[in-house]
């Protein structure tokens, strides 16, 4: 299983430990092709000193084709989330949104009323996880 998670970048770093936290807990069930979200080194900034964004753009496009799921974590409002969630509905993808109950920020209308996507709110890590491991049980 190859899984697509996405998370603010460019967006805001706030949440990268909630990123990275969810990443580890995804490779149980396959390999996950955007670790790099994860990352404490990554800024706001995105990939500073490496690929160009003409790189990055193709590079992610052909992961979400490659991809058999997405994970969403869209508590931080991101454009470039959108546009991937969007991207991968089109490719008619499974699609998981988590969405951090309590977060000052409003979850976009597009995504919370958009049918074709599994929303799960949480409280904490361990809620995330639950939703993820039900997102799992009614796909496989």
């Amino acid at each position: 299983m190859k899984i697509y998670f996405a998370g603010s970048i460019r967006g805001g770093r706030g949440d990268s430990n909630i990123y990275n936290e969810l990443i580890e807990y995804l490779k149980k069930y396959g390999d996950v092709l955007t670790e790099h979200v994860g990352s404490k080194t990554l800024t706001e900034r995105g990939e500073e000193d490496g690929p160009s964004d003409n790189y990055i753009y193709s590079r992610d496009m052909k992961w979400i084709e490659e991809a058999d799921v997405v994970i969403a974590e869209v508590t931080t409002p991101s454009l470039g989330v959108g546009y991937e969630i969007g991207k991968a509905e089109d490719m008619e993808k499974d699609i998981l949104c988590l969405y951090r109950k309590g977060s000052p920020k409003k979850l976009s209308a597009m995504i919370n009323g958009n049918p074709n996507l599994k929303i799960g709110v949480y409280e904490g890590l361990d809620d995330a996880k639950k939703l993820i491991d039900e997102f799992f049980e009614e796909i496989l």
